[in-house]
């Protein structure tokens, strides 16, 4: 084994499944752990008793190594901190906040520490607070993203050039063509979320799952700046947002407006007129609702018979 990603995991391949909230429970990280990727649960969306109830179950369904995503905007993080701790999570993936807060806390325990970032600026203190590896995500990916709108295209060998740890690319990616083209831009691995939501073991609602499979090029857009950026499908709550950016609504009259549990109102329980329903540019190429078997067998082919015949063209 000689890619970083995955001599860093112990994983077969370095694909990353994203620790999307709503849609990323024990059953989805556990079939991409088993499937040779590495699986990420979402703690963002689970309270502290679920998150452990979701950890002992996906290494009741694996032997294989699998992490937590934690959004260091939680606001019982703590909590979340001591349970992978007490449960010995090997790896975290960190976002949404700064990396120096828990990055040394968790390698003291020998977890393995990542963190996503959105510009080459903030993979460069990532570097600096110690953490083991980045993911850079670009400005297609759906959730939380960054607010500079810096593409992956661009962003993957920018940050390459800046930083001596292994790289993780993510956004716009869920084809074994685009996993090609993100190592080609200097990635060690990649990072996977949308195409995963729409899998059979995402614990998303089937409704939002069929969403995605019928959103086509352009039915998303970054949005809420002000609050965190998120990529919405342009729904009936959607349009409420671009409504209240008409009027020029204010923060506070933002956050009224997005109220509580609008993300699991929208991907959970299925409401699709009322919910958030977050999602990455890439569901355009989604076009069917599948198993993590076989999004594996799909991409593994696809980058196995690839042929860069346009290398003829520049000799």
């Amino acid at each position: 084994m000689t890619n970083k990603i995955s001599n860093l995991f112990k994983v077969k391949y370095p694909i990353i499944q994203a620790g999307m909230i709503w849609n990323s429970g024990w059953k989805l990280a556990s079939a991409v752990s088993n499937q040779g990727g590495l699986g990420l649960l979402g703690a963002g969306s689970m309270y502290p008793d679920v998150l452990r109830e979701h950890i002992l179950k996906t290494k009741k369904a694996t032997d294989k190594p699998f992490g937590v995503n934690l959004p260091m905007l939680y606001p019982d993080i703590e909590k979340h901190i001591e349970t992978i701790i007490e449960l010995q999570v090997p790896i975290v993936f960190t976002s949404a906040g700064n990396p120096k807060t828990w990055t040394q806390i968790l390698k003291n325990e020998g977890i393995t520490v990542v963190h996503v970032v959105s510009s080459a600026k903030f993979a460069t203190k990532s570097q600096d607070a110690g953490v083991d590896a980045v993911v850079a995500e670009g400005f297609e990916a759906g959730g939380h993203n960054g607010r500079d709108e810096t593409t992956t295209f661009c962003l993957i060998p920018d940050v390459k050039r800046k930083i001596e740890i292994p790289l993780i690319a993510a956004g716009g990616i869920a084809t074994g063509r685009q996993v090609a083209a993100a190592m080609l831009l200097g990635a060690d691995g990649v990072q996977i979320g949308s195409r995963f939501a729409a899998t059979y073991e995402s614990s998303s609602h089937n409704r939002f799952k069929e969403m995605i499979v019928n959103t086509d090029e352009g039915g998303t857009e970054l949005t809420l700046k002000e609050l965190a950026p998120v990529r919405l499908i342009k729904n009936e709550f959607y349009q409420e947002v671009v409504q209240a950016y008409e009027k020029c609504a204010t923060k506070e009259e933002l956050i009224e407006l997005l109220g509580r549990a609008r993300a699991k109102k929208g991907m959970f329980e299925g409401d699709l007129v009322n919910g958030e329903l977050e999602i990455g540019q890439v569901a355009s190429l989604i076009d069917s609702v599948v198993s993590v078997e076989e999004v594996f067998n799909e991409i593994l082919s696809e980058i196995r018979n690839l042929d860069f015949g346009f290398q003829k063209d520049f000799i």
